[in-house]
Protein backbone atom coordinates (compact mmCIF):
# COMPACT_ATOMS: atom_id res chain seq x y z
CA UNK A 1 0.00 0.00 0.00
CA UNK A 2 1.38 3.41 -0.96
CA UNK A 3 1.57 6.31 1.46
CA UNK A 4 0.65 9.62 -0.18
CA UNK A 5 1.70 12.77 1.69
CA UNK A 6 0.26 16.21 1.00
CA UNK A 7 3.43 18.25 1.43
CA UNK A 8 1.51 21.51 1.37
CA UNK A 9 -0.41 20.46 4.48
CA UNK A 10 2.71 19.74 6.52
CA UNK A 11 4.38 22.06 8.97
CA UNK A 12 7.50 23.43 7.22
CA UNK A 13 9.80 21.75 9.75
CA UNK A 14 8.22 18.36 9.07
CA UNK A 15 8.34 18.98 5.32
CA UNK A 16 12.04 19.79 5.57
CA UNK A 17 12.72 16.72 7.69
CA UNK A 18 10.93 14.43 5.25
CA UNK A 19 12.38 15.82 2.03
CA UNK A 20 15.98 15.99 3.25
CA UNK A 21 15.71 12.34 4.31
CA UNK A 22 14.56 11.40 0.82
CA UNK A 23 16.78 13.55 -1.42
CA UNK A 24 20.10 11.92 -0.50
CA UNK A 25 23.00 12.02 -0.77
CA UNK A 26 23.53 15.72 -1.42
CA UNK A 27 26.88 17.37 -2.18
CA UNK A 28 28.13 19.84 0.38
CA UNK A 29 29.49 23.28 -0.47
CA UNK A 30 31.86 24.48 2.24
CA UNK A 31 31.66 28.15 1.36
CA UNK A 32 34.24 30.80 2.16
CA UNK A 33 33.52 34.50 1.79
CA UNK A 34 35.19 37.69 2.99
CA UNK A 35 33.61 40.72 4.63
CA UNK A 36 34.30 44.36 3.84
CA UNK A 37 36.44 44.37 6.99
CA UNK A 38 38.56 41.48 5.70
CA UNK A 39 37.13 38.79 7.97
CA UNK A 40 37.00 35.36 6.31
CA UNK A 41 33.82 33.38 6.91
CA UNK A 42 33.30 29.65 6.33
CA UNK A 43 30.05 27.67 6.48
CA UNK A 44 28.69 24.41 4.99
CA UNK A 45 25.60 24.23 2.75
CA UNK A 46 23.97 21.03 1.50
CA UNK A 47 21.48 22.74 -0.82
CA UNK A 48 24.05 22.99 -3.59
CA UNK A 49 24.81 21.64 -7.04
CA UNK A 50 26.32 22.29 -10.44
CA UNK A 51 23.93 23.95 -12.86
CA UNK A 52 25.34 24.13 -16.37
CA UNK A 53 28.56 24.49 -18.33
CA UNK A 54 28.25 27.52 -20.65
CA UNK A 55 28.19 29.54 -18.56
CA UNK A 56 29.39 27.22 -15.80
CA UNK A 57 26.84 27.86 -13.06
CA UNK A 58 26.39 26.63 -9.52
CA UNK A 59 23.25 26.90 -7.39
CA UNK A 60 23.60 27.55 -3.67
CA UNK A 61 20.70 27.56 -1.22
CA UNK A 62 21.16 30.04 1.63
CA UNK A 63 19.16 30.16 4.85
CA UNK A 64 18.66 33.39 6.78
CA UNK A 65 17.95 33.93 10.46
CA UNK A 66 14.36 33.42 11.61
CA UNK A 67 13.78 37.18 11.58
CA UNK A 68 14.85 37.37 7.94
CA UNK A 69 18.21 39.00 8.58
CA UNK A 70 21.09 37.52 6.51
CA UNK A 71 23.78 35.33 7.95
CA UNK A 72 27.45 36.10 7.31
CA UNK A 73 27.73 34.14 4.04
CA UNK A 74 24.72 35.84 2.48
CA UNK A 75 25.76 39.30 3.66
CA UNK A 76 29.29 38.85 2.29
CA UNK A 77 28.08 37.55 -1.08
CA UNK A 78 25.66 40.47 -1.38
CA UNK A 79 28.43 42.94 -0.60
CA UNK A 80 31.31 41.48 -2.60
CA UNK A 81 29.57 39.25 -5.12
CA UNK A 82 32.17 36.48 -4.74
CA UNK A 83 32.48 33.17 -2.92
CA UNK A 84 34.49 29.95 -2.94
CA UNK A 85 32.94 26.48 -2.87
CA UNK A 86 35.39 24.25 -1.04
CA UNK A 87 34.88 20.50 -1.49
CA UNK A 88 35.50 18.60 1.74
CA UNK A 89 36.59 14.99 2.12
CA UNK A 90 35.68 12.74 5.08
CA UNK A 91 38.78 13.67 7.07
CA UNK A 92 37.55 17.28 7.16
CA UNK A 93 33.99 16.53 8.31
CA UNK A 94 34.53 17.53 11.95
CA UNK A 95 36.10 20.85 10.95
CA UNK A 96 33.39 21.47 8.38
CA UNK A 97 30.58 20.84 10.85
CA UNK A 98 32.39 23.04 13.36
CA UNK A 99 32.07 26.03 11.05
CA UNK A 100 28.26 25.68 11.16
CA UNK A 101 28.26 26.86 14.78
CA UNK A 102 27.24 30.43 15.56
CA UNK A 103 30.06 32.95 15.51
CA UNK A 104 29.82 36.71 15.75
CA UNK A 105 30.35 38.55 12.44
CA UNK A 106 33.60 39.88 13.85
CA UNK A 107 34.97 36.34 14.37
CA UNK A 108 35.91 34.34 11.29
CA UNK A 109 35.48 30.57 11.52
CA UNK A 110 38.80 29.66 9.83
CA UNK A 111 40.75 31.79 12.29
CA UNK A 112 38.73 30.62 15.29
CA UNK A 113 39.14 26.94 14.37
CA UNK A 114 42.70 27.14 13.08
CA UNK A 115 41.81 26.31 9.47
CA UNK A 116 44.52 27.51 7.07
CA UNK A 117 43.47 29.45 3.99
CA UNK A 118 45.15 30.13 0.65
CA UNK A 119 44.63 32.96 -1.83
CA UNK A 120 42.23 32.48 -4.72
CA UNK A 121 43.48 33.18 -8.24
CA UNK A 122 40.46 35.05 -9.63
CA UNK A 123 38.45 36.44 -6.71
CA UNK A 124 39.02 38.07 -3.32
CA UNK A 125 37.74 35.41 -0.86
CA UNK A 126 40.40 32.81 -0.08
CA UNK A 127 39.93 29.06 -0.29
CA UNK A 128 40.48 26.59 2.52
CA UNK A 129 43.99 25.23 2.05
CA UNK A 130 43.30 21.68 3.24
CA UNK A 131 40.51 20.80 0.79
CA UNK A 132 41.48 18.92 -2.39
CA UNK A 133 39.38 21.10 -4.71
CA UNK A 134 37.91 24.60 -4.53
CA UNK A 135 35.71 26.41 -7.06
CA UNK A 136 35.93 30.20 -7.31
CA UNK A 137 32.57 31.82 -8.07
CA UNK A 138 31.02 35.18 -8.86
CA UNK A 139 27.36 35.84 -8.13
CA UNK A 140 25.14 36.04 -11.21
CA UNK A 141 21.68 36.39 -9.65
CA UNK A 142 19.96 35.85 -6.32
CA UNK A 143 16.34 34.74 -5.93
CA UNK A 144 14.43 35.30 -2.69
CA UNK A 145 11.52 32.96 -1.98
CA UNK A 146 10.77 33.73 1.67
CA UNK A 147 12.26 35.73 4.55
CA UNK A 148 14.37 32.67 5.40
CA UNK A 149 15.31 31.27 2.01
CA UNK A 150 17.42 32.58 -0.87
CA UNK A 151 19.06 30.87 -3.83
CA UNK A 152 22.26 32.29 -5.28
CA UNK A 153 23.33 31.37 -8.80
CA UNK A 154 27.02 31.89 -9.30
CA UNK A 155 29.36 31.51 -12.26
CA UNK A 156 32.34 29.26 -11.66
CA UNK A 157 35.35 31.28 -12.86
CA UNK A 158 38.26 29.29 -11.45
CA UNK A 159 39.22 25.97 -9.92
CA UNK A 160 42.10 25.11 -7.63
CA UNK A 161 43.05 21.46 -7.20
CA UNK A 162 45.66 19.58 -5.23
CA UNK A 163 48.80 18.83 -7.23
CA UNK A 164 48.50 15.69 -9.32
CA UNK A 165 44.74 15.44 -8.94
CA UNK A 166 43.76 16.74 -12.39
CA UNK A 167 45.01 15.04 -15.54
CA UNK A 168 45.63 18.00 -17.85
CA UNK A 169 45.78 15.80 -20.94
CA UNK A 170 42.08 14.92 -20.78
CA UNK A 171 40.80 16.94 -17.78
CA UNK A 172 40.02 13.84 -15.74
CA UNK A 173 39.92 14.25 -11.95
CA UNK A 174 41.52 11.47 -9.91
CA UNK A 175 40.03 11.24 -6.42
CA UNK A 176 41.99 8.05 -5.65
CA UNK A 177 39.12 6.74 -3.55
CA UNK A 178 39.01 9.81 -1.30
CA UNK A 179 35.68 11.13 -2.57
CA UNK A 180 33.88 14.20 -1.19
CA UNK A 181 31.69 13.93 1.88
CA UNK A 182 27.94 13.92 1.19
CA UNK A 183 25.04 15.05 3.39
CA UNK A 184 22.33 12.60 4.36
CA UNK A 185 19.87 13.94 6.94
CA UNK A 186 19.98 15.55 10.39
CA UNK A 187 23.61 15.26 11.53
CA UNK A 188 24.47 12.29 9.31
CA UNK A 189 26.96 12.31 6.47
CA UNK A 190 27.96 9.68 3.92
CA UNK A 191 31.36 8.46 2.86
CA UNK A 192 31.30 7.66 -0.87
CA UNK A 193 33.45 4.58 -1.26
CA UNK A 194 31.91 2.55 -4.07
CA UNK A 195 30.87 3.45 -7.59
CA UNK A 196 27.99 1.40 -8.94
CA UNK A 197 28.84 -0.55 -12.11
CA UNK A 198 27.45 0.81 -15.33
CA UNK A 199 24.65 -1.28 -16.72
CA UNK A 200 23.13 -1.04 -20.18
CA UNK A 201 19.47 -2.05 -20.41
CA UNK A 202 18.69 -4.69 -23.00
CA UNK A 203 17.46 -3.48 -26.38
CA UNK A 204 13.70 -3.70 -26.86
CA UNK A 205 12.53 -6.64 -28.93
Amino acid sequence: MTLNVDLGALDPKDRYKLLTAVVIPRPVAWVTTISDEGIVNAAPFSFFNLFGKDPALVALGLEHHADGSPKDTTRNIRAGGEFVINIATPDLTVAMVGTAAHYAPTAGEPEALGLPTAPSAHIAPPRLADVPVAIECRRTVALTFSPEREIVIGEAVGLAAREGMVDLANWHVHWNGDYPIARLFADRYARLEEIAPQSIPPAPT
